[in-house]
């Protein structure tokens, strides 16, 4: 098979035709589709021993791969690249779909948390697939902060902010911390930091515990900067300000029949439980305007799942990256439908964000 790159140029109009009809009978079977069948679905007559050449040469290109010997052909990867890059027609949202896309998310109320929920959810159900939505570390002021000691090493740091809304993180302390360290660190970040943002305090309480002109002690003085860290983001060690919402991941375990694509899928969503990806998937939003797209061996993280992932990144009222919102599936999804659905519900947040 030749490694040369294709382009759409190189393909007349009966490979295009007989390529795009064997993507989309790909899209809506996930199974392969064989000359004989194809003869009877392109809009000229061609025989079977002609159709199987033009197969033969869009495999040379590497659009499509036969699975089994005998067996009729399916798109690579590859091929679904080219498709989706230079032959798929993406429509716009009719009114009614956009419509009920304001209504879901505007019905939500005021919590952004509650908002990207529910956009995590209803991507899911319109795309039987799994959502994916990177939402912000809430910035609104805190009501209450409160630090539990969880086992020697761990503790757990709750805040409360002024909206009602909940928010957890387990943090590394010291292992020698005794219960009253974590007291004494709960009374004194209640005092600086309640009405007021961790972005607007950490400067001045990390400043406070250089100079040494608080009556904490050291291991207190820990918590505080463990708390800090993790809740504001260490820059230098690559944490991410966020946390990522994934609806219905069992759309995905069903659309998969063997064994090591199940853990393949499985193994996946453990990767997207970690900071690194959070921040990657965060870089691959932002990486140009609008929606992007990978289809499986585009990017290794989606690779070895067999999955493509579709996201586009959503802005504050000043264009500031905020998160990304997408759809994860299987590489057969319908590109066509959910990629306009992913761009609108990301500017529909933007726009809720005011």
């Amino acid at each position: 098979m030749t490694t040369k790159r294709p382009v759409i140029s190189e393909l007349n109009d009966r490979s295009r035709e007989i390529f795009m009809k064997i993507v989309e009978s790909f899209v809506e079977t996930g199974e392969p589709i064989g000359s004989r069948s194809l003869s009877q679905q392109l809009s000229t007559h061609l025989s079977p021993a002609t159709i199987r050449n033009v197969m033969a040469d869009l495999e040379d290109f590497g659009l499509l791969f036969a699975p089994h010997t005998s067996a009729g052909r399916m798109p690579t990867d590859l091929g679904l690249r080219m498709f989706v890059d230079g032959l798929l027609e993406v429509g716009n949202l009719s009114s009614d779909e956009r419509n009920d896309l304001d209504s879901r998310l505007a019905g939500t109320g005021k919590s952004l948390e509650s908002v990207l929920e529910e956009a995590g959810s209803m991507l899911s159900g319109l795309s039987n697939c799994a959502g994916l939505v990177l939402a912000p570390t809430t910035d609104s002021p805190l009501k209450h902060i409160e630090f539990v000691n969880l086992s020697p090493g761990k503790a757990l740091v709750v805040m409360v902010t002024a909206e009602g809304v909940v928010e957890n993180r387990i943090l590394e302390v010291p292992r020698d911390i005794p219960a009253s360290a974590f007291t004494e660190a709960t009374n004194y970040l209640n005092a600086r930091l309640v009405g007021r943002t961790i972005a607007e305090a950490r400067s001045s309480i990390n400043a406070e515990i250089e100079q040494s002109k608080i009556q904490l002690n050291k291991l207190s003085a820990k918590v505080v900067e463990a708390g800090l860290a993790t809740w504001a983001g260490d820059a230098a060690s690559g944490n991410v300000r966020g946390t990522l919402i994934v609806r219905g991941q069992a759309n995905l375990l069903e659309d998969v029949n063997a064994i090591d694509n199940l853990e393949r899928i499985r193994a996946l969503f453990s990767a997207l439980e970690t900071n690194e990806t959070m921040l990657k998937i965060l870089e691959l939003a932002d990486t140009a305007e609008g929606v992007q797209i990978f289809i499986g061996a585009d990017n290794e993280l989606f690779n070895l799942s067999g999955c493509s992932f579709i996201v586009a990144p959503y802005h504050s009222s000043s264009s500031q990256l905020v998160g990304a919102i997408g759809i994860i599936g299987p590489t057969r999804m319908n590109y066509a439908r959910i990629i306009p659905m992913v761009d609108y519900t990301a500017k529909l947040i933007g726009k809720i964000m005011g």
